[in-house]
């Protein structure tokens, strides 16, 4: 850890104290513990709410909100903790913090807990990092948000808007899951509920955040979206309104308080959120990858490079098939292992990562009647098909989740499919070197996010089976109707009410009086509707990346803040990297992907701190007497 700070006073801004502005903080405070400087060092932490929780993880929400990450997979500490006390580099992991607390040690490394205890963790981890902070260093926590950056002097002045003004040496932007302003067809749905007693139209955010409380009980309300969102409102208005589920005979089952709403929802594959497969992995497991690797990415590279000239790569051509062989492989040798044995899975494992025969080597493994996963079919498994009536729609979605919850049971070793879908999670850091900092064409970019990324979302990123499973038991007791694919939105005039409904489901026609956005806001700069980001934009601080195919001129606006690589420096205006602003997790969504993940995992870092350890490394690293080199390009056009 060499070329520490040596100034006499060193002043850190981080704006946003979530989980990963807390990452921050603790790589931070580790290298000033392992060489201390020569003089202070006073770090502020700009938050409105709660240091270390954030918005997002607040403990005030309710508890029926789940994580979406089993409790033994999530540490926010870089390392385990020793015989020292609680601190930065040193302290336990979520299951290991929930054990030592009686109210929530039923909760086991393999369960989801709810978000309000993540956040009493987060929250015990900084004030643990503060308390045991190394001499020399002081953190603040500004209870505030921050509002607007301006440059004087070669300082960087955060003004909050409570009126606290920091004059800092560096700056790092955290700031989390951002709230945006209404688009156009937002803008209509709004009016419309404005101009009509009894309707509302609320819009997309956390669940803990969407005014809920105002709907009446058997309320027709309806639902946009059947992602993670969706299982938090559902929570909210059947458990936060004293309904209860319980298991009978192997089935989940709802017992109504006759408080709910009746939920009428819909998405694009009018599909609910497929479940992840049980846990069986240890905290400390790492996949290592056979066909989508670091190496694989470099020769597709190399080889982009000597046949078009550039070395973007496209994602469907170069990538994609890597990633479903991966997937192939994990999933027939879990088959072999269910057949035969974890010795003989060994061995076909090894025969398949080398086979230039796949047909004939799953042919001799008596494999050859087992099609291999088909991951667009299982995020979009209705397709065009038509169905007479909301009950066979019904019936066919229940089948489906019923399967997929028997699955998910398993777990996401012992069952084939729900083992390869979970190598989608354990192989993103490989897929960003392919993805990240306009790693790919600029169609291509665009593909990835709007046609792979919700696919991928779908079939690996959903929650516990027990969450599907209550989807299903509402179903069954009527309080929940699934529109159906390609589900239609729409403000109908003559009859007064919102409707929701299905080219594909007949008789699938719903009016409701209030319509809930169960989607989460994509980032997105143009619409933010955070001043400090709005602000910053606005004068130059920061832009957003524009993916540019300089051969043809081809260009996709990403919609997020433009970064460097390690550590992250933003790229202002100009095109030039700032040395003393950094930029790290939601708002580099789309330079970046998958950034939105809110913690590390136990056993050796993971990208989670060292993205963290790269920015800490940077703030105090002695500054270098280099030339800046100013160039007139007006946004930042990046190309491999």
């Amino acid at each position: 850890m060499a070329d520490v700070v040596l100034r006499p006073e060193l002043h850190v801004a981080i704006v946003g104290a979530g989980p990963r502005g807390l990452s921050v903080l603790e790589r931070l405070l580790v290298r000033l513990g392992a060489e201390p400087p020569d003089g202070v060092v006073r770090i502020h932490l700009f938050e409105p709410g709660e240091a270390g929780a954030g918005r997002i993880w607040r403990t005030t929400q309710p508890t029926w909100f789940l994580m979406n990450t089993a409790a033994g997979e999530v540490s926010v500490f870089s390392d385990g903790p020793d015989d020292g006390p609680t601190r930065a580099g040193s302290g336990p992991s979520f299951a290991e913090w929930l054990r030592e607390h009686p109210k929530w040690a039923h909760i086991g490394p393999n369960d989801y807990g709810p978000r309000a205890v993540y956040g009493e963790y987060l929250r015990h981890a900084f004030d643990a990092m503060v308390a045991n902070a190394p001499l020399g260093v002081e953190v603040r926590h500004v209870p505030e948000a921050a509002v607007r950056l301006h440059r004087t002097d070669g300082k960087t002045v955060v003004t909050g808007a409570g009126g606290t003004v920091v004059v800092a040496d560096k700056v790092v932007l955290t700031t989390g899951h951002p709230r945006v302003t209404p688009d156009d067809a937002e803008k209509a749905l709004l009016t419309f509920a404005r101009q009509r007693p009894g309707l509302a139209y609320v819009r997309g955010d956390s669940a803990a955040d969407l005014p809920l409380s105002a709907i009446e009980p058997g309320e027709q309300v309806g639902v946009v979206g059947l992602g993670l969102t969706f299982f938090d409102v559902m929570a909210e208005l059947t458990e936060g309104r004293g309904g209860r589920f319980v298991e009978r005979d192997g089935r989940t089952e709802y017992i109504p308080s006759g408080a709910e709403p009746h939920l009428v929802a819909g998405s694009r594959s009018g599909l609910v959120m497929l479940a992840r497969g049980r846990n069986q992995k240890s905290p400390t497991y790492r996949y290592r990858p056979t066909f989508v690797t670091e190496e694989a990415i470099l020769e597709a590279r190399r080889r982009a490079q000597r046949t078009t000239g550039s070395a973007q790569l496209d994602f469907a051509r170069d990538v994609l098939p890597l990633l479903k062989l991966e997937v192939e492989h994990v999933y027939y040798t879990a088959h072999v292992r269910r057949r035969l044995s974890d010795e003989a899975a060994e061995r076909f494992a090894a025969i398949h990562a080398t086979s230039t025969d796949r047909r004939g080597l799953l042919e001799a493994w008596g494999l050859a009647d087992v099609p291999p996963p088909d991951l667009e079919r299982l995020a979009r498994p209705f397709g065009d098909r038509e169905f007479d009536s909301p009950r066979a729609f019904h019936g066919s979605l229940l089948d489906l989740l019923d399967q997929d919850i028997a699955e998910a049971r398993q777990g996401n070793v012992d069952n084939p499919l729900k083992a390869s879908l979970d190598i989608l999670r354990d192989t993103r850091a490989v897929v960003r070197q392919a993805v990240d900092f306009a790693g790919l064409r600029p169609e291509s970019h665009r593909e990835f996010l709007t046609w792979f990324n919700p696919i991928n979302t779908m079939v690996s990123a959903g929650p516990p089976a027990t969450r599907v499973a209550q989807a299903c038991a509402l179903i069954r007791a009527g309080l929940l109707t699934v529109v159906g694919p390609a589900t239609e939105v729409s403000a109908d005039h003559a009859a007064g009410a919102f409707v929701l409904q299905s080219p594909y489901v007949k008789g699938s026609r719903r009016e409701v009086t209030t319509l809930v956005d169960a989607r989460i806001p994509r980032p997105q700069l143009s619409a933010t509707a955070d001043p400090l980001i709005r602000q910053a934009l606005a004068d130059g601080l920061i832009t957003e990346l524009v993916n540019t195919d300089t051969a043809t001129g081809q260009r996709f606006p990403a919609g997020s803040i433009a970064v460097t690589r390690k550590p992250f420096h933003v790229v202002d205006a100009l095109g030039n990297p700032d040395p003393d602003l950094y930029a790290l997790g939601v708002p580099t969504e789309n330079t970046r992907w998958f950034t939105q993940i809110g913690n590390g995992r136990p056993g050796p870092m993971t990208g989670f701190h060292h993205d963290a350890d790269a920015i800490a490394a940077d703030v105090l690293r002695r500054p270098a007497a280099a030339p800046v080199v100013l160039s007139a390009r007006p946004r930042a056009a990046v190309a491999i």
